[in-house]
C-alpha cells in the first residue's frame, strides 16, 4: 500500500511570511479536523441516544444475579409506559458534550498518528492503523471520562431532578473527585479497541472496495465501509462496554457486588450471571453502534468535503 502523505497545511491567498502562513494553516487544519469529527459524532449521538439508554439499562439487569432477562423491545415498552418517552433521552446533555470532545479528539488524533508512523517506520499498514486508533481512542476517553460517568448515572435515574450540574455536585460531595474517573481503565480499553477496530476497519475497507469494486469516493463507499466498521467494532467491544458500565454505576446499584477492578468485574459477572452476560445489551449495542458508526463516517466525510479536506 502506498504510504500516507501529510495533508497540505498552507492556506492560499494569505499574506505574511511563509512561517506565518504555515502556522495559520496548521491551526486552521486542526480546528477543521476537530470540528468536523466532533460535529459528526454529535449528530450520530443525538440520533441514537435512546438506544444508548436501552443498552445501559440492559447491561444493569439483575446485576450480580441469575434470572430471566427481558429483551430490548420489552424494556423499551416498559420505560415508555412507566417513566415516559422523555426517559429515553436521560443524560443527553453530557452525552452530547462527550461526543463533541471525545469524538473530535479520537478522530482528529488518528491521522496525525498515522503520519508520524509513516515518517518513522515508512508504513501505514493495518497494524499501524489499529495502533493509531487504539492510542487516540484511549487518550480521548481518559480526558472525557467524567462526562461518561455523568451520562450513565443520569440514564439510570429517571427520578432525579438534579440535572447534570446537581449530579456532579452529588458525586463530588458523596464520592469525591476520583469518582468522576470510575471505570476509566475499561473505558480506555473499550475506547481504544473501538477506535482501533472502527477506524482501521473503515480505512482498510475503503481501500479494498476502491481496489476490488467499481465504487468511487462518495456516499455509497462511505456507507458500506462504515457498516463493516460498525459490525467489527460491536463484536470487539461489547464485553468491555458492559464491564465499564457496571464499574461506573456500582455505587448506584443497591445490593450489588462491589467490583474491585475490570478483571474482578468480568470474573464476578461470569461466575454469578454466566459468560453470556458479558454480552448483555449486545443487540442494543449493535443497534446503536451500527447506525452510529455509519452516521459518524458519512457525516464526517461530507463535512470534510465541504471544508476542502481530504477524505479519511
Amino acid at each position: 500500500m502506498a504510504t500516507a502523505s501529510p495533508p497540505s497545511l498552507e492556506i492560499s491567498g494569505r499574506g505574511g511570511s511563509p512561517e506565518k502562513r504555515g502556522s495559520d494553516g496548521r491551526l486552521s487544519y486542526a480546528v477543521h479536523h476537530f470540528g468536523t469529527s466532533g460535529a459528526a459524532v454529535v449528530v450520530a449521538t443525538g440520533v441514537t441516544h435512546p438506544l444508548d439508554v436501552l443498552k445501559v439499562r440492559l447491561q444493569m439487569q439483575l446485576a450480580g444475579q441469575r434470572g430471566h432477562l427481558i429483551g430490548m423491545g420489552e424494556l423499551f415498552g416498559k420505560i415508555v409506559k412507566i417513566e415516559g418517552p422523555g426517559a429515553l433521552y436521560l443524560g443527553l446533555a453530557p452525552a452530547l458534550t462527550r461526543s463533541l470532545l471525545y469524538g473530535g479528539l479520537r478522530l482528529s488524533l488518528y491521522e496525525p498518528c498515522k503520519y508520524i508512523s509513516d515518517f518513522v517506520f515508512g508504513s501505514t499498514n493495518i497494524f499501524v492503523k489499529i495502533a493509531s486508533g487504539t492510542f487516540s481512542g484511549a487518550i480521548a476517553t481518559a480526558i472525557t471520562n467524567p462526562t461518561e460517568v455523568l451520562k450513565v448515572r443520569l440514564q439510570m435515574n429517571s427520578n432525579s431532578r438534579r440535572g447534570p450540574i446537581g449530579e456532579i455536585r452529588k458525586i463530588l460531595s458523596e464520592e469525591g473527585l476520583k469518582a468522576l474517573w470510575k471505570g476509566v481503565g475499561p473505558a480506555m480499553a473499550r475506547a481504544g479497541a473501538l477506535t482501533g477496530s472502527q477506524l482501521a476497519t473503515y480505512d482498510e475497507s475503503k481501500q479494498a472496495l476502491l481496489r476490488w469494486t467499481h465504487l468511487e469516493e462518495g456516499f455509497h463507499l462511505h456507507l458500506i465501509s462504515s457498516c463493516i466498521a460498525g459490525t467489527v467494532g460491536t463484536l470487539v467491544t461489547a464485553p468491555m462496554d458492559m464491564i465499564k458500565t457496571r464499574l461506573m454505576l456500582q455505587q448506584e446499584s443497591k445490593g450489588t457486588i462491589r467490583y474491585r477492578n475490570a478483571f474482578h468485574c468480568a470474573y464476578q459477572v461470569t461466575v454469578t450471571e454466566g459468560f453470556h452476560s458479558l454480552y448483555k445489551g449486545g443487540f442494543a449495542t449493535f443497534a446503536r453502534l451500527g447506525p452510529q458508526t455509519a452516521i459518524i463516517f458519512v457525516v464526517c466525510e461530507k463535512l470534510r468535503e465541504l471544508a476542502g479536506m481530504k477524505a479519511i
